[in-house]
């Protein structure tokens, strides 16, 4: 059993203030820029409405067209960066430039090889190509071709799928498991089988958009709770038993609390124990999304239940993915058999979607069996123990280096907070220089000061490989002046800090 332990260090103010300011000072460039455009001074490249359309309602809001125009496109070109190689610990990266600042890009033809990828959610290591890995997958590539062509309900339901989800409910250690094709699908159509008019979902406030998707489409009323916060989650609990149903007052039907494993933006871990003891003080239906822990955290890589040391019977609803640990696609629900037997004829991702792809079911076996042991090998355990290894060193150097990261020291997800709009696309431009792929976000997807860097541990990442990564992050920490904690070091354990619980206030 682990004891929850996380940080969510503030910056000091000065830092919140420049990042306000840079924001205002972009926005101003940016008015001034559309009003050059406006009197043709400065050539538009963006998309408008034909002349015989200004009249009609616009397709996008003006602030999202003049965020998109005026500051996205100056760090457009940390995006979407195409790749050309396998996504492993290391790959290569076509090499593009822009003549018209970012608008538009064209390729040179040359690539960027053996870039370390910081990025990709290859916890494990299983997005690889060794070819004695591989063989059972490319024998049944063979056997059943690429494309099922079919739903599971009519001609495309495979001995391979059944064997499956026989893996995943013994995995996960319940009863029963249903998969799907596509991981984002598997929240946002599935809920709405569960909840409908007369229901209330809870949802923690940095759920995942697919969560928040399906939830929107059920047609429950839905509330928002502080981020980890258990005083604010029971209190709406409190209130939902109490008060019922708006106007009516009636009970509602159903309570559904919406949770993640690992959040993917803060690199958190959900408060399980609490969450599961306030689900059975108040008759509620819990639903967990592992997409990011399952394989990723607990002594053998079964997600948060097995982290805590719970019983996965206590949770109604056990969601993850395939897309991250093990190396494939799809996503899976998980629970008693009644649930799974409900969702067969219920949910649209059964009904309307085509069926998963064989190859890909076999990969995902391939992967779990060696995760479990099945194969005969102690490969798997060997990523489990390596991958929590990595995630402990980077995190450790990187307090030491005086940055300031999110999350729990057990989560693989690391978020490196940047904070100045100015810095995300220099932090971005200057690892990729030093061949280091890694992923920058910043608003809306995050809040406003708040923007970051966000890296994914890998158990196939070797010491060295994270070396070359923290030597760069001290030279960039240095140069861009990143380095914002002022956190004292712990006297008993040189090198680390001292740690404690922190609840985000919204």
């Amino acid at each position: 059993k682990q004891s929850f332990k996380e940080s969510f260090e503030q910056a000091p103010l000065y830092v919140a203030v420049l990042t306000y300011m840079g924001f205002g000072v972009v926005t101003l460039f940016g008015y001034l820029r559309d009003f050059l455009r406006a009197v043709g001074l400065e050539k538009c490249h963006q998309a408008r409405e034909r002349e015989e359309q200004k009249d009609f309602v616009p397709l996008y809001q003006d602030f999202e067209n003049f965020y998109t125009r005026n500051l996205y496109m100056r760090v457009r070109d940390n995006w979407n960066r195409p790749i050309c190689s396998l996504p492993g610990p290391l790959f290569d990266m076509m090499e593009r430039v822009s003549d018209d600042y970012n608008w538009t890009f064209r390729h040179t033809g040359r690539k960027i090889e053996n870039v370390i990828n910081m990025g990709s959610y290859n916890y494990l290591g299983f997005a690889e190509n060794n070819a004695n890995f591989l063989t059972t997958v490319a024998e049944n590539l063979q056997e059943y071709g690429v494309g099922v062509c079919s739903t599971r309900q009519e001609m495309g339901n495979l001995d391979i799928h059944k064997e499956l989800e026989d893996l995943v409910a013994t995995f996960v250690g319940v009863d029963a498991a249903m998969t799907f094709g596509m991981g984002f699908a598997t929240n946002s159509m599935n809920i709405p089988a569960l909840v409908g008019k007369g229901c209330l979902i809870l949802s923690d406030e940095l759920n995942h958009t697919s969560l928040i998707l399906g939830a929107r489409l059920s047609g429950a009323t839905i509330r928002v709770f502080k981020h980890n916060n258990m005083q604010s989650l029971e209190k709406m609990l409190r209130e939902a038993i109490c008060n019922g149903q708006p106007r009516s007052h009636r009970p509602w039907k159903k309570i559904l609390i919406l949770v993640e494993g690992i959040y993917s933006m803060e690199g958190s871990i959900v408060r399980l124990p609490e969450i599961v003891a306030l689900k059975k003080k108040y008759k509620a239906y819990l639903y967990l999304d592992e997409a990011h822990s399952i394989g990723a955290v607990g002594p053998t890589g079964r997600g948060v239940v097995e982290f805590y040391g719970l019983d996965p019977s206590d949770i109604d609803v056990l969601m993850g993915t395939f897309t991250k640990s093990f190396g494939a696609a799809g996503g899976y629900i998980a629970g008693k058999k009644e649930l799974v037997d409900y969702l067969r004829t219920h949910s649209h991702s059964t009904v309307y979607s085509s069926a998963m792809s064989p190859p890909v079911a076999r990969q995902i076996i391939r992967a779990m069996k060696c995760i479990m042991g099945l194969d005969g090998t102690t490969v798997g355990i060997q990523r489990v123990r390596q991958l929590a290894e990595n995630t402990r060193y980077l995190r450790q150097k990187l307090h030491e280096m005086g940055f300031i990261i999110y999350g729990s020291q057990e989560s693989p997800v690391v978020p490196l907070l940047l904070y100045m709009p100015g810095k995300v696309g220099a932090f971005a431009r200057e690892m990729l220089k030093r061949k280091i792929g890694v992923v920058v976000v910043g608003f809306p997807a995050t809040p406003i000061t708040e923007s970051r860097a966000r890296f994914c541990v890998s158990a196939a990442h070797t010491r060295e490989m994270l070396d070359k990564v923290l030597l760069a992050l001290d030279e960039l920490g240095d140069s861009l002046t990143l380095k914002y904690s002022r956190k004292k070091r712990s006297a008993g354990r040189p090198g680390l800090h001292d740690e404690t619980d922190f609840e985000l206030d919204s």
